[in-house]
This record gives C-alpha cells, sequence and structure tokens, in this order.
C-alpha cells in the first residue's frame, strides 16, 4: 500500500461522524458559503498535529496526493506534512515546497488551512526573495490566494519587517469578503503590537475609508478611549 493510502488508513480511525457534522456547519460548507462543498472526517486539531510528527519523513509525492484529497482534514494534514518537509529541506527541497504550495492552492481553501500554513511555507520562503507573488496573489480572484498573500506576511511581520503587510493591506481594502476584512485587520493588530506608531501612522491615513470589521480588528488591543475615537472617526 502507498505511503498516502496508509496515512489515510490512519486518519480515518481518528474520525469522528458527529464531530465532522458540527465542523461542517462552522466551516460554512453550505450551498452559497464560503466552503461550500467541504467535506469533513471529524477531526480535531491536536491529534492531527500529534499524527503528523510520527511521520516527518513523509514525501512531496504522498503529500501531494493528500493534499488533493477531497477530505479537509486530510488536506490539512497534508500541510502540516509540508511544514515538516521545509523545516528539515535543503534549499533545493524548498523550493520544491514551495512551488508545490502556489501550484495547489485550489486545494488550500478554506481559512484555517491558509492560516496554518501560509507563514511557515510561503512566508518564510520569501524572507530573503523577490515578493512580487504576494501582490500579485492579493488582486487574484480566487478568495483564498488573496488570504494567503497577506497572512503570508505575518512571518515577516515576527521579523519587524511591516513594508508588504501595509502594501497588501492598501489592495485589499475594498475585497468584498468579510473574511479578508478580519484577515487583513489581524495582520495590522499584529503590526501595532510590536510597532505600534507604525500601525497608527496607517490607521490614521486610511481608517476613515476601511471596512468597518477591518477596523475594528486592527484596533481591538487598543485602549477602549482610544478605541472609541477610531470608531467614531475623531482619531
Amino acid at each position: 500500500m502507498k505511503r498516502a493510502a496508509l496515512l489515510s488508513a490512519e486518519l480515518r480511525a481518528l474520525a469522528s461522524p458527529e464531530l465532522a457534522v458540527l465542523q461542517q456547519r462552522f466551516f460554512k460548507t453550505g450551498v452559497g458559503q464560503y466552503g461550500e462543498g467541504d467535506v469533513f472526517m471529524g477531526i480535531k486539531v491536536p491529534p492531527l498535529r500529534a499524527l503528523a510528527k510520527q511521520h516527518r519523513d513523509a514525501d512531496l509525492a504522498a503529500i501531494t496526493t493528500l493534499l488533493h484529497s477531497k477530505f479537509h482534514e486530510e488536506r490539512l494534514f497534508a500541510l502540516l506534512l509540508l511544514m515538516q518537509f521545509y523545516e528539515r529541506a535543503t534549499e533545493k527541497e524548498r523550493g520544491d515546497a514551495f512551488d508545490l504550495y502556489l501550484a495547489n492552492t485550489a486545494h488550500i481553501n478554506n481559512w484555517d488551512l491558509v492560516d496554518v500554513s501560509a507563514p511557515h511555507i510561503v512566508g518564510r520562503h520569501l524572507t530573503t526573495r523577490p515578493r512580487k507573488v504576494l501582490h500579485r496573489m492579493a488582486r487574484s480572484s480566487s478568495l483564498w490566494e488573496r488570504r494567503i498573500a497577506i497572512i503570508s506576511t505575518f512571518y515577516f511581520i515576527r521579523n519587524n519587517d511591516f513594508d508588504d503587510t501595509l502594501r497588501i493591506a492598501e489592495t485589499l481594502f475594498h475585497d468584498e469578503h468579510d473574511l479578508m476584512h478580519k484577515a487583513v485587520g489581524w495582520m495590522l493588530r499584529e503590526v501595532g503590537k510590536r510597532d505600534l506608531e507604525t500601525e497608527e501612522t496607517f490607521l490614521l491615513k486610511h481608517y476613515h475609508s476601511m471596512p468597518r470589521t477591518m477596523l475594528r480588528y486592527a484596533i481591538e488591543r487598543f485602549p477602549e478611549r482610544r478605541r472609541q475615537q477610531y470608531l467614531k472617526g475623531t482619531a
């Protein structure tokens, strides 16, 4: 039996049909919702992480097969394996992992899949490389590619590198999707945790034209008086 099939069998042993029903509601899998058509097995994240640690030697072929699965948890598991692969890989192999990720964004198609993986693979890989691909993805018709673009910059933020986050945030001001407003606001908040002056300079320039949800997320940790000034337009 091939490696991917063995891994799928181990995942099925962890599945809970009752939990799957709850997950399909939580991740908005109904008609017209952002996760439309996604299928869950019913596995929580901690067991997936624990199983991934037992399979640190999984190769890109097995990872690719799992990433193409119809089951959400198998795709998440594939991304956890890919993150581990990237961690131990040679420079060439890291390039292969990065290319694999970008070639399969159609399968990285819910917010948790993006959020767990984009900073550690895309952001990390682009730390010392040109980042034009992120700015192109920020203009993609795919909601998930746009989310990858902004969430990948979390890796830069953690290294006090904010420029791409702010530029991509500007690109996404007029995004129609609430999930993007939340993601951008979250990244702006993370900038502020490390450099409040940089965040406030950006907000004072743009907060009147930002989506309300984006602003609320960006100022979530501000003192209440300052937060109200932004919300009332008097900052």
